[in-house]
């Protein structure tokens, strides 16, 4: 296609890959960030944070909320800061990334990007809405799964443009269904219940799990923003992008966490069942189904997102579909992966979103400090230069990578010295690894800003 010919088309496969986003093809307004980030977080994944809280972390509902709502702010307002970058550079998060990376240092972070998002989210959220289509339907799981995937891959195919009218068109839908939901959930539940003794270390873990759930959708930030005008105001799509990601996110965590509360549960039961199994016969359907659809909300972006730091790689792949051919493989990787996590679906997902933010969390740290550094001056020859190596950023990534999940990483797999010695620090992993990362390229890239 020619400059113009994609524009806001929605039934048209989006063409190319990373490249700037042409002028004639920017459309679109800073409010529909709002659906964009609300709809993808109307899914069962972000109660199931919730659930975490009371049940996993021994913490009251009020406990809960408070540490998933600190959680989820910190992870908003980061989003909002990288999402209103999007339309002056018109490029991908994980392009302009290279500007505290460089071209090859930013293949580490790329590469972690493809792996969290393309494979392994799209693997947790099929898993999600296969149990919740089962639990409908009666099919066998394995046959929902097929046909979550292949809605879901289906959608990040087209691209930018379905992907964006997918979010608009079930927002409202998925809005209605699990506000009832949540009312419902109020209704039976016992928020003022005592916690399990979670105490300091409980708090930081759920809060941890919160940041890391909602700041996992960061690296994507800039990738549904670069389609819009260059003239529009930064600060009115980072609000619109914060406020739809905090609102949804916190709204379900605590639907999640008064859940927890209620009790009487059966053990063989999966999540979304358990979730469910209070509720009247029809709004137990209802949601469901809801749950269903925005695991497909939640894994257009997975997919889409992850096809686009899969091309920051630097395979050169000759095709006008290049995008959409990725995207492909890796809705094919993640069903493997999820049909593999269907046995023990909730133990791998509380491994995964407190790991995720792990890497996340050094990575903003580099982003923002770099961010800091080169304010006022002109950064958009920097993107492709294949001669930026950038070895502060990615050594100042590491360094806050290593370092933090070595000595503060918190898991039943592996924990680190510190919270072996005061378990009441809980998992402050991201907060060393930002803050170790940020301050070290600080240092480092002050001295040869290129």
């Amino acid at each position: 296609m020619r400059p113009g010919e994609y524009g806001d088309r929605v039934v048209a496969v989006e063409p190319g890959g990373i490249e700037p986003v042409a002028a004639a093809d920017r459309h679109g307004r800073p409010r529909q960030l709002f659906w964009t980030w609300s709809s993808p977080n109307l899914e069962f994944a972000t109660i199931f944070v919730g659930v975490l809280g009371v049940s996993a972390f021994g913490l009251s509902f009020w406990q809960t909320l408070l540490a998933a709502a600190l959680g989820n702010a910190l992870g908003a307002l980061s989003h909002g800061v990288l999402s209103a970058r999007g339309p002056k550079h018109g490029v991908p998060q994980m392009v302009l990334s290279r500007l505290g990376f460089g071209y090859w240092g930013n293949l580490v972070p790329a590469a972690l990007m493809s792996v969290t998002a393309g494979i392994g989210w799209f693997a947790v959220n099929s898993v999600s809405g296969a149990f919740a289509l089962n639990t409908l339907t009666g099919l066998p799981v394995l046959a929902c799964l097929v046909i979550v995937v292949v809605l879901q891959i289906g959608i990040a195919f087209f691209g930018h443009n379905l992907v964006q009218a997918y979010e608009k068109y079930i927002f409202g839908v998925l809005a209605v269904i699990f506000l009832v939901a949540t009312v419902y959930t109020f209704t039976q539940a016992h928020p003022g219940a005592a916690g399990g003794g979670g105490g300091t270390g409980g708090f930081l873990l759920t809060m941890g799990a919160a940041f890391g759930y909602a700041a996992g959708w960061n690296p994507y930030a800039a990738d549904y923003t670069r389609y819009l005008p260059s003239t529009v105001r930064g600060r009115a799509v980072g609000w619109y992008a914060a406020l739809g990601l905090f609102l949804s996110c916190t709204v379900l965590m605590a639907a999640g966490a008064a859940s927890a509360t209620i009790g009487g549960a059966g053990g063989d039961e999966s999540p979304t069942a358990a979730f469910t199994g209070h509720m009247p016969g029809w709004l137990s359907a209802v949601t469901l189904l809801a749950i269903a659809l925005g695991a497909v909300a939640a894994n257009a972006l997975n997919v889409y997102s992850g096809a686009l730091a899969f091309l920051c790689l630097g395979i050169r792949l000759p095709l006008a579909w290049r995008r959409a051919i990725v995207a492909l493989g890796f809705g094919a990787v993640g069903f493997a992966l999820a049909w593999a996590g269907l046995s023990d679906a909730g133990a791998a997902y509380e491994h995964f979103l407190l790991v995720i933010a792990y890497w996340i969390a050094p990575w903003l740290g580099v982003v923002f400090a770099d961010q800091y550094l080169r304010r006022g001056r002109e950064t958009a020859g920097l993107l492709a230069d294949r001669s930026r190596r950038g070895w502060a950023g990615l050594g100042a990534f590491l360094v806050g990578a290593v370092v933090s999940i070595a000595l503060f990483a918190n898991q039943s797999l592996y924990t680190g010295p510190v919270p072996k010695a005061v378990p009441a620090i809980g998992d402050i992993t991201f907060f060393v690894g930002f803050a170790l990362a940020g301050g070290l390229y600080a240092v480092l890239g002050r001295r040869r800003l290129v």
